[in-house]
C-alpha cells in the first residue's frame, strides 16, 4: 500500500451517475463538490466520458503485500468462458457515431478545477470563467470537422464530452485511414510542460492486452495535447444496463459476472507492469462482437507516482484512496463496486456509497450468497482485507460464477479448483457420516509451489499417518508447507491436539485461509461440528468460489442437528459439481429427513454412470423409493425395471433383489394384493413370496459360510407360500 502523502491531490469524477460527488484534496483538505447530475454527454457510440488523467515518470513499484501463487493462468477466451452464452454485439460504423450538434448541455457543465456549476442560467455561454474560482471554461469543440492534426489525423467530428474536454473520431492517413479517437489532455502555452506530458505518455503506449484499448500516440496541436488511441465503435456495459427491461436498470447477474471475469485479466496485465486503473466502474468497458474492452486509461498511473493527480469515480473509488496512493487492491474494490452496481439497484453514491446494502434489502444477494460473500471480501474497507489481487479475485469469482449459473438454470457447471484437490473420497455413503471419517476425507489445501519445503514433500514416498509424522519431526527443509502437512497428518493420525499445536506455529499473511482449514479438520476430528464451522466460515468468505468450505459447512451443520443449513448447501455444492459424492448422499439424507422421498431418489438418480460410486447411488435410490409411505404400484415397477438395468455381480444383484421384494411383500400384506408386478413378480403375496425364496436360495448358494448358508436356506423356507401338501 501507499503511504500517506501530505500534498497527494485526488480528483473523483461527480459527473457519472446522478447523485456523484465530487471532491479535490489538496495540501490534505477535502473540497466537496455538488451532488447533481448524471453527467457528461455521451453518444450512442457508449465511447465513455473520460473523469480526468494523470502522468508519471516510470519508477518501479513497490512490492504488493504477500499472495499465493495462482495455479491457473488467464487465457484468453470468448465471453461467457463456456459457461454461459452472452449475445454478441454488432460493431458499427464509426461516422453514425458523431454528434451532428456536439453541445453539453446546462446540467452537465462544471469546473475542471473545483467541480462548481459554471455556463448555466438558460443563455448563459459555453465558455468563460468559473465565478467560485476563476479557472477558465470551454464546452465549444477545439477540433473541427476536416481539420487535420498533427499532419495525419483528419477529424470527422465529436463522439461525446468528457471530464477534459471532447473526444473526437479521426482518420489516420497515415496507416490506411484507419479509425481512431483523439482524446484532449492538457490545455497550456508552457512547452516544458508540454514536452513533459509526451515524455510521461509513452508508457500508456506500451500496454498491450486483448482486452485493454491501444494507444496509438501523443501528439500536439495548437497548444492542446491529444491521445490517439483505437477506436472500440460497441455498446458500453453502462448503456447495457439502461436498456435492461427490468426495473433498476441491471444486467442479469451471469453476464455481469461473465464482463468482469473479462476486466480482471486485463487489471491485472496492468498491475504487473506497475500501473493501476485508477477509476473503473461500468462506463469504461464497451463490449463489440464477441470481445470485451477496456477503455479510457486516462487515469492510468505508475503504483508509486506520488505527485500527479488521482482521478476516480464516488461510489467506485476505493476509500483510502486519498490517505494513501492507489493500488491494485483499490482496482479490485472498484471492480467489486461495479460488479455490484451492474447487478442490483442500490444507492451507491449516498446511502451505500461506502457500503453494501444487507441481502434484507437485495433479495438477489439473499439468493446467491457466494456472490454476496465475493462482494463482501472485494469491497472491504480495509485493503488487507480484499482479494491480494486482480488473479486472485478472478479464480474466486469464476467459481462463483459457475455456482450462479447453476442455480439459474439449474445444469452443473464443474470446474477444477486450484486451491483445493478434490474429495480424498466419498464419505457418508452409507448413512450419516462419522465426523472422524470426515475429517480425513475433505478436500485439502493444494500445495503452493513456490514454497520452500514443496520439492522434500514432493519426494516423501510415506503414506501411513504416522510413519509421516515421524518422517516430519526434523525435515531437512522449511517452509508452511511442510507444517500443513504434518498437520493434516497428525488428524488422519488421530491426533488433533497436536495438529492445533503445529498449526498455531504457521505465521501467514492476509487472506491465506490455509491454517484455518486445516483447524476445522481437526475440529472435526474431535467430533465439535460448532467450532469446525467457524473455521469454515471464515474460509468460505475468503474463498467463496470454492465448493470445498460449503460441503464442510453441510456436514457441521448435518451434525449439529441444523438442517436447514445442511440441506442448502449440500445442494449448492451437488446442483454445482457432480464430482462431489458426498454431497449428494448428504442431500439425499437431507431431503429423506424431512419426508422429500421423490426428491431424495432425484438426487440419488442424478450421480453420474462415470462414478466410482454409481451403483451404490442407484441400488440406495431403490431403497428410499420403497421404503417410504405412502408407496404406489408404479414405485415397485420402477424400481424394479432400474434394478434390472443396473451392471452388478450376481451376489449384488441377489441382495438387491431380496430387498426389493421383501419391501413388495411388506407392502402387499398391508395394503392387499395389486395388479402391477415387480422383478417379473405380480405384486400379490403369493408370487412375492415365490420370488422371495428363490433369491434366498441363490444367495444360499453364493455364499462359502455353512452358518451364512444355512440361515439363508431357513429364510427361504420361512418366506415361501404355504402349500397344503
Amino acid at each position: 500500500m501507499g503511504r500517506v502523502l501530505p500534498a497527494l491531490v485526488v480528483r473523483v469524477a461527480a459527473r457519472s451517475r446522478p447523485g456523484a460527488a465530487g471532491a479535490a484534496l489538496r495540501g490534505g483538505a477535502i473540497v466537496n463538490t455538488p451532488r447533481e447530475d448524471p453527467g457528461p454527454a455521451t453518444s450512442a457510440t457508449a465511447f465513455s466520458a473520460p473523469t480526468g488523467v494523470s502522468w508519471s515518470t516510470r519508477a518501479t513499484p513497490p512490492p504488493s503485500r504477500p499472495a499465493r501463487a495462482s495455479a491457473r493462468s488467464s487465457s484468453p477466451s470468448s465471453l461467457g468462458r463456456g459457461v454461459i452464452e452472452v449475445p454478441p454485439v454488432p460493431r458499427r460504423d464509426p461516422r453514425e457515431a458523431v454528434l451532428t450538434d456536439p453541445r453539453v448541455p446546462e446540467g452537465k457543465r462544471f469546473c475542471s478545477a473545483c467541480g462548481g456549476k459554471v455556463g448555466r442560467d438558460g443563455d448563459a455561454e459555453p465558455e468563460g470563467t468559473c465565478p467560485q474560482c476563476g479557472h477558465a471554461f470551454s464546452f465549444t469543440p477545439k477540433l473541427s470537422p476536416g481539420e487535420v492534426v498533427h499532419d495525419q489525423y483528419e477529424v470527422l467530428g465529436c463522439l461525446a464530452h468528457g471530464g477534459l474536454g471532447w473526444i473526437y473520431l479521426a482518420a489516420d492517413h497515415r496507416v490506411a485511414d484507419r479509425w481512431v479517437v483523439l482524446k484532449g489532455l492538457l490545455d497550456t502555452g508552457d512547452a516544458a510542460a508540454m514536452a513533459a506530458a509526451i515524455a510521461e505518455t509513452k508508457f500508456l503506449a506500451q500496454v498491450e492486452h486483448p482486452s485493454i484499448v491501444r494507444i496509438y500516440n501523443f501528439v500536439e496541436h495548437r497548444g492542446t495535447g491529444y491521445i490517439v488511441m483505437e477506436y472500440v465503435g460497441g455498446t458500453s456495459l453502462k448503456d447495457m444496463m439502461a436498456r435492461q427491461d427490468e426495473p433498476g436498470a441491471c444486467l442479469p447477474i451471469t453476464r455481469a459476472i461473465a464482463y468482469t471475469l473479462e476486466i480482471l485479466p486485463a487489471l491485472a496485465h496492468l498491475h504487473a507492469s506497475g500501473l493501476v486503473y485508477c477509476d473503473f466502474k461500468p462506463d469504461n468497458a464497451i463490449q463489440v462482437e464477441d470481445q470485451l474492452k477496456l477503455i479510457d486509461l486516462g487515469a492510468v498511473r505508475h503504483v508509486s507516482d506520488s505527485g500527479s493527480p488521482i482521478y476516480g469515480t464516488s461510489g467506485y473509488q476505493a476509500p483510502e484512496v486519498g490517505r494513501e496512493l492507489p493500488s491494485p487492491v483499490s482496482d479490485v474494490y472498484s471492480v467489486g463496486r461495479a460488479l455490484a452496481v451492474m447487478t442490483f439497484p442500490f444507492d451507491f453514491h449516498h446511502a451505500y456509497r461506502d457500503v453494501l446494502p444487507p441481502p434484507e434489502e437485495v433479495p438477489l444477494l439473499a439468493r446467491f450468497e457466494s456472490f454476496h460473500r465475493l462482494l463482501i471480501r472485494a469491497t472491504h474497507p480495509d485493503p488487507d482485507r480484499r482479494f491480494g489481487s486482480a488473479e486472485e479475485m478472478r479464480e474466486q469469482l469464476e467459481g462463483v460464477f459457475r455456482e450462479v449459473a447453476a442455480t439459474v438454470d439449474d445444469q452443473p457447471r464443474p470446474g477444477m479448483s486450484t486451491a483445493f484437490t478434490p474429495e480424498r473420497r466419498a464419505f457418508g455413503v452409507q448413512g450419516a457420516p462419522a465426523l472422524r471419517e470426515v475429517a480425513v476425507a475433505l478436500p485439502v489445501p493444494r500445495v503452493d509451489p513456490a514454497d520452500p519445503g514443496t520439492a522434500f514433500l514432493a519426494a516423501l514416498a510415506e503414506t501411513d499417518p504416522v510413519a509421516l509424522i515421524e518422517e516430519l519431526a526434523d525435515p531437512p527443509a522449511r517452509g508452511d508447507e511442510i507444517k500443513f502437512r504434518l498437520a493434516r497428518g497428525q488428524i488422519d493420525a488421530g491426533r488433533p491436539a497436536e495438529a492445533r499445536r503445529t498449526l498455531n506455529t504457521v505465521k501467514l499473511g492476509p487472506g491465506d485461509w490455509r491454517a484455518e482449514w486445516y483447524r476445522g479438520l481437526a475440529a472435526l476430528a474431535e467430533g465439535q461440528p460448532h467450532q469446525a464451522r467457524q473455521c469454515f466460515e471464515t474460509v468460505y468468505d475468503l474463498a467463496p468460489g470454492e465448493p470445498a468450505p460449503k460441503l464442510a459447512i453441510a456436514v457441521c451443520a448435518e451434525a449439529a442437528g441444523e438442517a436447514g443449513d445442511a440441506e442448502r448447501y449440500y445442494r449448492t455444492v451437488w446442483r454445482t459439481d457432480r464430482t462431489f459424492i458426498s454431497a449428494a448422499f448428504g442431500l439425499a439424507r437431507a431431503l429423506l429427513d424431512k419426508g422429500n422421498r421423490a426428491d431424495a431418489v432425484d438426487v440419488l438418480e442424478s450421480v453420474p454412470e462415470t462414478s466410482s460410486r454409481y451403483l451404490v447411488a442407484q441400488l440406495t435410490a431403490i431403497h428410499a423409493r420403497t421404503n417410504a409411505s405412502p408407496l404406489s404400484e408404479e414405485d415397485f415397477a420402477v424400481a424394479g425395471e432400474r434394478l434390472s438395468r443396473l451392471d452388478l455381480d450376481e451376489h449384488r444383484r441377489a441382495e438387491a433383489a431380496r430387498d426389493l421384494l421383501s419391501a413388495a411383500l411388506a407392502w402387499v400384506r398391508g395394503t392387499g394384493a395389486h395388479a402391477g408386478s415387480v422383478l417379473g413378480c405380480r405384486l400379490t403375496e403369493h408370487e412375492l413370496r415365490k420370488g422371495l425364496e428363490t433369491w434366498y436360495l441363490r444367495l444360499a448358494r453364493q455364499t462359502t459360510g455353512r452358518r451364512e448358508r444355512i440361515a439363508l436356506v431357513d429364510e427361504a423356507n420361512r418366506v415361501r407360500p404355504k402349500t397344503w401338501f
